[in-house]
């Protein structure tokens, strides 16, 4: 049976017509293309971008028509109870997530569409889990000569909905993961809504299908196990044609919908919600990045004015300041609160140090698995200007083989004539880590740590043998890494899972990556998942 590439995307637009109030609106990642222009002209709603002000938002005194009223005259915001549409949401401000989240839950914005390039960290999650259908164009693509059209002209009504059906959503949520309540109460309207568009009076285990594959699916944080005990169901208690409360059905149904790449990119969701998106930190500045909506003030060293919104903050006073000063001949008259001035928002460039175990432990298990997996972890982080260190630790202490450098060549030669063998110095490999995230924190970079160890370390900072000196040093320095709140993370390049370099990343208060059977390849997939923005 051939299946249609677009029917989920039809589906949810339709869906979205008939109840756009109940379903929050759409996040739909997609570059540009013609497919994303023909679903931006179906949805056909007001854009507002990310740059948006505070005025431009909720409304404010309109200056020139006040004037020339002799009364107050206020502007009406985008804030309405109008759909939305924002384009490039990835990148929304946190405060313009924040105002745009209010407005939802009041009532103010009923439906938002999130159009997202699919670049940076993606749509703030205080909208994504506001919206009810999170689709991706990814790999689609028209026919040539092909018009779609995405419209849709069903008429909204009443729908009855058995009462297994919360519960069978419910269930299905849980078993994937996800903790948001509103994807379950999602999912149920968009059940109702596809009852709806299929002509049915009520809701039936085709239209809970659709819905969790829909709204579920897309969120699943988990892949749900294939089997699980559960009572049987009481079919006694449903009408034929209504929901049976089909839990496993859904999940299936679900699960047919996860998307190929789900393991990684739900643990990429998952260190994106604890601890960001992995890449530079945000910085605001005035000289270079990302414009930002320009801030009332006068112009200091370094400072620089934005002239078109300065005359633009001048323009409703010239009437006024001409009738005031006749004599003035200047052809603009600008007082010093019409003075703007630029702001752009930067990210601080991000260093990866990778520490690897090259003792005797080691080197004779995944030393060239480790070796080989770093150098495809340095050539991805060259691609993305990213600064690499290498710190190789053997025998009696740890040794800064590169320090911070985007020199790939450099990072690459040190690295194929590192020998394996010797004691294994954990301490001392964390304590140079720590000093050069330190310093790379002070020269404003945003640190993180890679540590490929099986977290055997034996040797203290001394150099000496002592087993119980080395561990209580280990332990003491993972919890003053832990404590700058560098991101960290424990690969542990043994044959077998070992239970010290899982503790090492608990201490470090990181994620831990046991990789037994993995080769170079596989270990940089992997890794550059965890650390990839």
């Amino acid at each position: 049976m051939t299946t249609d590439p677009f029917t989920p995307l039809r589906t949810a637009l339709a869906l979205l017509s008939i109840d756009p109030a109940g379903l929050g609106g759409l996040w739909l990642r997609a570059r540009h293309s013609p497919l994303r222009s023909a679903v931006i002209d179906a949805l056909a709603l007001r854009r507002m971008p990310p740059t948006v002000d505070d005025e431009q938002l909720f409304g404010g005194l309109d200056v020139a028509a006040t004037l020339a009223g002799s009364k107050p005259v206020r502007r009406q915001g985008l804030l309405d109870g109008t759909p939305l549409m924002l384009t490039m949401a990835e990148r929304t401000p946190p405060a313009l997530a924040g105002r745009l989240a209010a407005a939802m839950d009041a009532g103010t914005l009923p439906t938002l569409v999130l159009l997202d390039e699919g670049e940076e960290d993606g749509a703030p999650a205080a909208l994504t889990d506001r919206v009810a259908f999170h689709l991706s164009l990814d790999g689609l693509r028209l026919p040539p000569g092909v018009e779609p059209d995405f419209s849709s002209s069903v008429t909204p009504g009443e729908v009855e909905t058995p009462p297994a059906a919360l519960e069978a959503l419910t269930i299905t949520a849980a078993r994937l993961g996800i903790d948001s309540p509103r994807a379950v109460l999602f999912a149920l309207r968009a059940a109702r809504a596809h009852a709806i568009h299929a002509g049915r009076a009520t809701v039936t285990d085709d239209d809970m299908a659709a819905a969790a594959a829909l709204v579920l699916a897309p969120r699943a944080m988990i892949v749900p196990d294939e089997q699980v005990d559960a009572p049987p169901p009481e079919q006694a208690e449903n009408r034929p044609g209504e929901a049976t409360a089909p839990e496993e059905m859904l999940v299936e149904a679900a699960r047919a919908a996860l998307p190929p790449d789900l393991a990684e990119r739900m643990a990429l969701a998952r260190r994106r919600a604890a601890k960001g998106s992995g890449a530079g930190a945000r910085r605001h500045g005035n000289r270079r990045g990302r414009p930002l909506a320009p801030r009332p003030g006068t112009p200091r060293s370094g400072d620089r004015l934005d002239l078109i919104a300065t005359l633009r903050a001048a323009a409703p006073w010239q009437r006024l300041r001409r009738t005031a000063s006749p004599d003035d001949t200047r052809p603009v008259l600008i007082a010093r609160e019409d003075l703007r001035l630029k702001r752009f928002e930067d990210r601080s460039d991000r260093l990866l140090v990778f520490a690897v175990d090259a003792s005797g432990s080691t080197a004779l298990a995944r030393l060239a698995e480790a070796k080989g997996a770093v150098e495809l972890l340095l050539a991805a982080a060259y691609a993305k200007r990213d600064h690499v260190a290498l710190i190789a630790f053997r025998g009696k202490e740890a040794e800064m083989l590169l320090p911070p450098t985007r020199a790939l060549v450099q990072a690459k030669r040190r690295l194929a004539v590192l020998p394996g063998g010797g004691g294994t110095p954990l301490a001392s490999a964390l304590a140079l880590a720590h000093e050069t995230l330190d310093a790379a924190e002070r020269r404003g970079l945003s640190p993180g740590l890679v540590l490929m160890t099986d977290g055997k370390g034996n040797v203290a900072l001394d150099g000496g043998t002592d087993r119980a000196a080395a561990t209580a040093e280990t332990e003491r320095l993972a919890r003053t890494v832990a404590a700058t709140g560098h991101p960290a993370l424990v690969v542990d390049t043994a044959s077998r899972p070992q239970p010290g370099a899982r503790q090492l990343a608990q201490l470090l208060e990181g994620e831990y990556l046991p990789l037994p059977r993995a080769d170079a390849t596989r270990l940089a997939s992997t890794i550059t998942t965890a650390l990839a923005p």
